[in-house]
């Protein structure tokens, strides 16, 4: 398979798991163990780089409403700065957390045993979420209460373990918090932007002199096709959830991790 090839294929599944609860860190280890995509050096930075392509997908679908928190900032509105302390807040326990124990993390726990009992997991808790009678409070994602972004940046925390999903631990938080699902998602996709930009800045910072032009060109096309993916999904899965729930995409972690427990323990 050529490196263009592969490319295509881990960005289309960065895109289209990022903001979706289902781990796009869990898919794209479950791809590179069972269908030999993104092994080695180059590949672990590659799927890191790439995700700053969903990133500015979000950035572009809420453009308006970030650039109105932008300009709000900086002409003394109460409600963006908040909102903006609030994202800065919720980023800040991902931050301490990755610098203790990043490392241990991603030595002990990226491994795919643990990636499909966390899929598994968290696809239980999806379920039983989804059915819970919750009275939602919280209607708009830029007002939440300041203490209330604090516990959703604490919780985002947990998706550090691959599988859990970040969007999935962040939703499931807010919504346990008082936020109906619409807003918890666009909140998901709000703190996605500094936690992906800051993990983008420091792996390219720390792989810059092994990026060959061949490789930028690589990251490139993984790159586009993660943002025009990403765009496509986060537009239909704003809809649906509103509608219908996470029920699919619970099921959907728990049917791939039940058949990535069985590859394994068949030794695939």
């Amino acid at each position: 398979m050529s490196d263009a090839i592969r490319a295509v294929i881990l960005g289309i599944i960065e895109g289209v798991t990022e903001f979706l609860p289902v781990s796009s860190t869990g898919h794209l280890l479950l791809a590179e163990r069972f269908f030999h995509l993104g092994e080695g050096a180059f590949w672990d930075s590659f799927t890191v780089l790439i995700q700053l392509g969903a990133i500015l997908a979000i950035v572009g679908l809420y453009f308006k409403k970030l650039w109105d928190v932008v300009i709000g900032f900086f002409t003394g509105d109460t409600y963006s700065r908040r909102f903006v302390l609030g994202v800065l807040v919720a980023f800040l326990p991902a931050v301490i957390v990755g610098l203790v124990a990043g490392k241990y993390i991603k030595s002990v726990l990226f491994n795919p045993w643990v990636v499909c009992f966390t899929l598994i997991v968290g696809g239980a808790i999806l379920l039983w979420v989804d059915k819970l009678d919750l009275k939602p409070r919280e209607h708009d994602a830029t007002r939440f209460p300041l203490l209330m972004y604090l516990y959703i940046g604490i919780a985002q925390c947990v998706a550090m373990i691959p599988g859990v999903s970040r969007s999935g631990a962040s939703i499931v938080a807010a919504m346990f918090l008082g936020a109906d699902k619409r807003a918890a998602a666009e909140f998901s996709f709000f703190l996605a932007i500094p936690t992906m930009i800051g993990a983008f800045a420091y792996d390219f910072y720390k792989n810059r002199s092994e990026m060959t032009m061949d490789h930028m060109g690589i990251v490139a096309i993984g790159f586009v096709v993660s943002f025009i993916t990403a765009i496509i999904v986060v537009k239909t899965f704003l809809e649906y959830v509103t509608r219908h729930g996470f029920v699919v995409f619970a099921w959907w972690r728990v049917i791939v991790g039940t058949l990535g427990l069985i590859a394994l323990a068949l030794g695939r």
